[in-house]
């Protein structure tokens, strides 16, 4: 059968059998950073933003997302330029392995995206379902909160200009 989604604003029309799970159609499709962890959806490495909400693709049925918008952590910066969390995460030393990165900055993502403004307890919550076995929850708490305020830097220096 045929998916039709688009990835990290590309269009994608993807051959799939009825019962793939989306982390391994994505994988396939050439996006690394989604992880398969547990396959349960206990540990968040294979999370995406769907829809502009974060889900673990390990549990989603690739055909249930015909027509969706789907982000992975590829679509959130480049090594060049990459997303003001993806450089707080660096910047913190929250990222050791690397494997959980991926989930973690997408549900750090879903946060502020809409909480611009959260506190220790709002970051906790939004990352209580990825797990990090090298770094632990304190470096990831400071990168989200430092992301933050990073970003409301920003929005006021760009204030204005054109």
């Amino acid at each position: 059968m045929k998916l039709n989604t688009r990835i990290n604003g590309k269009d994608f029309s993807l051959e799939i059998k009825p019962n793939a799970m989306l982390v391994d159609v994505l994988r396939q499709a050439g996006f690394k950073g989604v992880k398969f962890g547990c396959g349960e959806g206990s540990c968040g490495a294979c999370a995406v933003m769907i829809n502009g909400k974060p889900r673990n693709s390990c549990i989603t049925v690739a055909g249930s997302v015909e027509g969706a918008e789907i982000l992975t952590v590829e679509g959130m910066g480049t090594p060049e330029k990459p997303h003001i969390l993806q450089q707080a995460f660096v910047d913190a030393g929250s990222t050791q392995c690397g494997y959980c990165n991926p989930g973690s900055l997408i549900a750090a993502k879903a946060l502020l995206d809409s909480n611009p403004n959260p506190t220790a307890d709002d970051v906790k919550d939004a990352l209580d379902g990825n797990l990090c076995r090298c770094t632990g929850y304190v470096k990831r708490i400071d990168a989200v909160l430092n992301a933050a305020e990073a970003a409301k830097k920003t929005k006021k220096s760009t204030r204005g200009k054109k």
